[in-house]
């Protein structure tokens, strides 16, 4: 039976955590899931203390974003399929030769670049409003300032694990890390979720967009979990 799904951001949280105390530390799914606690903690504090102009789309929104991960969660705990963009996360989470800093990464990748936009498209659905109306925007663009100490933090970890990575098939790693940024990832998950949200009502139109969002994500996902070395002994 399908665990149902958290309709609040305590509701997420508590999920969140009991995965965290579930899963296996060396489970890639884990690995990401420790971090998304840690930030969804973030954004729900903001919440709380009046951060945002609208609070209740920006809370409606992460329990909207979370889902798409616990769905996938849920579903390949019940043996059935998971979206593309994070097949092969869930494919390879429990390969021994890939490095937790790769399944946080490609599972950012999935959840930032191709969820989000999911979630901001749902969510303007939900509150009867678009991504045009104020202060839709402006409070998405809030969550990238406090994500910059989230951010900080998680690259001075993988930084820590890179620095026991000295072999050339680890150079692309190293690029990808100190390229990436979560400001960035939001900003393409918002072009994205306004290309949906003009074809939100034209199914075939939609299907094609999405597509060509998912496509590049699973594939970029499948060269981040390249094995670039053994870990270390446990």
């Amino acid at each position: 039976m399908t665990a149902q799904l958290p309709t609040t951001v305590d509701g997420v949280i508590d999920r969140l955590a009991a995965l965290d105390a579930e899963l296996d530390p060396r489970d890639g799914v884990a690995c990401f899931n420790h971090i998304y606690l840690k930030v969804t903690k973030l954004v729900k504090a903001k919440v709380t203390d009046g951060t945002f102009k609208d609070g209740a789309f920006i809370e409606q929104m992460d329990v909207n974003f979370a889902g798409l991960f616990l769905k996938n969660v849920d579903s390949a705990k019940a043996g059935g399929r998971v979206d593309p963009a994070w097949q092969s996360i869930f494919d390879q989470r429990h390969n021994p030769v890939i490095w937790p800093i790769q399944f946080a990464l490609a599972a950012m990748n999935a959840h930032i670049d191709h969820d989000l936009a999911l979630a901001v498209v749902e969510t303007c659905k939900q509150r009867r409003t678009s991504p045009d109306t104020p202060p839709v925007h402006e409070d998405f663009e809030k969550v990238n300032d406090l994500l910059a100490d989230a951010e900080a933090e998680i690259r001075a970890e993988f930084e820590l694990q890179l620095e026991k990575i000295a072999t050339a098939p680890a150079e692309s790693l190293k690029h990808y890390v100190s390229s990436f940024s979560m400001a960035a990832a939001r900003e393409v998950a918002w072009s994205n979720a306004t290309r949906l949200w003009k074809v939100r009502d034209d199914f075939l139109a939609y299907q094609y967009e999405l597509a060509a969002i998912t496509r590049p994500v699973g594939f970029a996902n499948v060269a981040i979990l390249t094995p670039v070395i053994p870990p270390p002994a446990d």
